[in-house]
């Protein structure tokens, strides 16, 4: 299953426990796929190393190195118009849009208001986790 996920979601599964780290495990066995654009990249590294300031004793790099090596990378093409109440969350549905992907895994309340966007499933990493990880573990 491929989906994309949110910043906020990738880096609560780096630095805490719980359904975004359950998700990244997920995706480190090879159960998903992350689909990811350029400006998305971006994003994770930028907030990523903003809080490698504040927890030194994690190490983000074999993450991001992970992500690099292992995630669909595409290049969307902007929006026609601004979808999200925060523009600057419409990459991540422009990211599904070009990658085919019909889920996003995101804990911001502005993109999960754009849910059923193009067909596509914004959802929180609980919700996710209980419809589509638990399921295939059962």
């Amino acid at each position: 299953m491929k989906i994309v996920v949110d910043t906020n979601v990738l880096i609560s599964g780096i630095f805490f426990t719980g359904p975004p780290f359950q998700i990244l495990d997920a995706w480190r066995r090879g159960v998903l796929k992350i689909v990811v654009s350029p400006d998305i990249l971006d994003e994770y590294q930028r907030v990523g190393v903003e809080l490698a300031d504040r927890f030194s004793a994690i190490d983000l790099q074999p993450v991001f190195n992970l992500l690099t090596i292992t995630s669909i990378v595409v290049d969307p093409l902007p929006l026609p118009e601004q979808v999200c109440r925060d523009s600057d969350d419409d990459k991540f549905l422009a990211c599904a849009i070009t990658g085919k992907v019909k889920r996003i895994v995101s804990g911001d309340k502005a993109l999960l208001e754009t849910s059923g966007y193009a067909g596509i499933l914004v959802m929180t990493p609980r919700d996710f986790v209980e419809r589509y990880l638990k399921r295939r573990k059962g």
